[in-house]
């Protein structure tokens, strides 16, 4: 007999907006580059973005390539690195993670035209269908770049003990923007441990 699946209803990973929150309008880069050309604050922020004439302007693809998800800890030797483009199943292989370990997850990204605005990693953790920790972090707003981007998310504390140890956690991570746009959305799993493997 299998085990079950872990089911992720969309509505767990939904963004968390601040009350009256309203995405401004989506423009161009040719019209941001354009856009109040002798404001001097705007033209530091535009510039801040990338948007100062030396990238292309609209293409076709997705805004945004998440390239992989990294554990980073200070009792782990080498970092443990999920690479999107690669075709390992990281749903059938879980990664261990040592109990009480603290941990930090850092994201690798590419912004590859336009401007992307709100940028966000939603991820839910559940374990025998039971949801056990949601995560809502907030990366930001980013302009084409020709080099990748990178996030370190908040540390965090792996479970430890017995029963925490006993069975495997469903991950579910997805990242999004203001318009709700998605730009990855896939499942990992893994267990604790009593060292990292």
């Amino acid at each position: 007999m299998s085990a079950p699946q872990e089911q992720h209803d969309d509505e767990d990973l939904r963004p968390t907006f601040a009350p009256g929150y309203k995405p401004g309008e989506q423009k161009t880069l040719d019209t941001y580059r354009e856009l109040d050309k002798n404001d001097e604050s705007l033209n530091r922020w535009k510039a801040s973005l990338g948007i100062d004439g030396n990238v292309p302007g609209e293409l076709s693809g997705p805004k945004v390539t998440v390239i992989s998800l990294t554990l980073t800890s200070p009792t782990l030797s080498t970092p443990i690195v999920m690479t999107l483009a690669d075709k390992t199943d990281y749903k059938k292989n879980p990664i261990t993670i040592k109990e009480g370990a603290e941990y930090a997850v850092t994201m690798t990204f590419m912004v590859n035209h336009s401007i992307v605005s709100g940028l966000r990693y939603l991820q839910v953790v559940k374990r025998t269908g039971i949801k056990l920790d949601k995560m809502d972090s907030m990366i930001g707003s980013y302009g084409p770049s020709p080099t990748p981007y990178t996030k370190v998310f908040a540390s965090e504390e792996a479970p430890s003990g017995m029963l925490a140890r006993s069975g495997t956690y469903t991950a579910r991570s997805r990242v999004t923007d203001d318009d709700m746009s998605v730009y990855a959305d896939f499942e990992w799993t893994f267990k604790i441990g009593k060292e990292w493997a």
